[in-house]
């Protein structure tokens, strides 16, 4: 099992839904929501994708850190 705690935060921060985020990484509100919720693991292009859109780095979502 995979974890990112920071996905959904991050995510609500910027008021977006699932399906406005999957949309942006060109796949479904559905394989997203696997994403947030750690069933399936997030591929790096994507975790470069989320990091530019949230304006953070990629070890904050992974929470290796906790500096944005």
């Amino acid at each position: 099992m995979f974890y990112y705690p920071r996905l959904r935060d991050l995510r609500e921060d910027m008021d977006m839904s699932q399906k406005a985020v999957g949309e942006l990484l060109k796949t479904t509100q559905q394989q997203y929501y696997k994403y947030e919720k750690g069933i399936q693991e997030i591929p790096v292009h994507h975790l470069v994708t989320l990091a530019e859109l949230y304006q953070t780095s990629v070890d904050y979502i992974l929470g290796r850190t906790n500096e944005r």
